[in-house]
């Protein structure tokens, strides 16, 4: 259940309310920012009466609740003007590590050329390797955001950890949270206090009760602009990097208000396939992609094999295009974050 209060409802009357909850049995969570206070357990609103500074309740039979579609119909925000969630419009483009000067503004130049809104580019990679080449650390980010800043674009990219948090919100638009991390409870946690919108990358093996469980951490912070993103799950078969789970998105779509992304570069492993998937994940109802593109795919110094050519993108641009007239629905602003 989540509690909604009155405007004005101050921390004597919410501790009241979550002292007498406790004395019934019910775990509770007070987020402040939201003006409300969650108890997933509790199913009876009959007691809520006597409380004059609730102005309502809504019970939520799943165990996540903030990123239920009970809790809400639909959210969409702004990135610096640029809309996300609601309908199909979104690609997040760019290299899986900032390498070098020469490379990152090439990239930015041809994404700007293609009226392509977003660049991603990893500064800190997470490796199984400890010898593969692991990013330019503070510099990439550097990189990162000057490309951006001159082709008026937004900034994707990846915090590996906690005590990187302030860097990385000085050059980020968008924070990613990768598959590693989405399991980090006490890193989501603190993503919760934050103003900064987080694309919440779905763990390698996690459920998708599971991956709204973690949405729910950074949403019960009181920081509501989470985009999921999925990327393929492990399975039995190496034949492709990840299975692509694209039956995700309407799935996800029919439990959750949150918009959802989908990234078939690391879904597939492999820039033949990503064409094919990637209009698949549109066609299916994705509110956007993230594809990864490289000048020179095979001198990329991580995921070479699964990097677009520019050629290559450009051409899947141009099929993108010919399907979004079937695909796209209009903006519903109903639920509006500007960052």
């Amino acid at each position: 259940m989540i509690i909604f209060f009155k405007a004005n409802t101050n921390n004597t009357q919410t501790a009241e309310l979550q002292l007498h909850l406790s004395q019934l049995g019910f775990e509770s969570q007070l987020v402040q920012k939201l003006g409300i206070c969650i108890a997933p357990a509790l199913l009876d609103t009959n007691f809520l009466t006597r409380f004059d500074f609730i102005e309502r309740a809504q019970i939520i039979s799943s165990n996540f609740q903030l990123s239920s579609l009970a809790y809400k119909k639909e959210t969409s925000f702004a990135v610096n003007d640029i809309q996300i969630g609601t309908h199909f419009a979104n690609i997040i483009a760019g290299p899986c590590s900032v390498e070098s000067e020469k490379q990152i503004f090439e990239t930015a130049a041809f994404l700007s050329k293609n009226n392509i809104k977003f660049i991603r580019g990893g500064a800190y990679k997470p490796r199984t390797s400890p010898y593969s080449f692991r990013g330019l650390g503070k510099d990439g980010l550097k990189l990162l955001s000057e490309a951006a800043k001159q082709y008026n674009l937004s900034v994707v990219t990846e915090l590996m950890d906690l005590s990187l948090l302030d860097e990385v919100l000085n050059y980020a638009d968008i924070v990613q949270i990768g598959s590693r991390n989405m399991a980090n409870f006490f890193l989501l946690g603190e993503l919760g206090k934050i103003e900064k919108p987080i694309l919440l990358k779905r763990g390698m093996q996690a459920k998708v009760n599971e991956w709204l469980l973690a949405a729910d951490y950074i949403m019960s912070g009181g920081n509501e602009k989470v985009i999921l993103c999925e990327r393929g799950i492990r399975s039995f078969d190496p034949a492709s990097r990840n299975v692509m789970d694209v039956a995700v998105i309407p799935l996800i779509q029919s439990m959750s208000h949150l918009p959802i992304i989908a990234d078939p570069s690391h879904g597939t492993g492999d820039a033949n396939l990503v064409p094919a998937l990637a209009k698949a994940s549109m066609v299916a109802g994705a509110n956007g992609l993230m594809i990864e593109i490289h000048p020179n795919p095979s001198k990329a110094l991580s995921d070479a094999k699964q990097a677009l050519s520019f050629k290559a993108f450009e051409n899947l641009l141009a099929d993108i295009d010919k399907l979004k007239p079937a695909i796209q629905k209009p903006i519903d602003a109903s639920y509006s974050f500007v960052v």
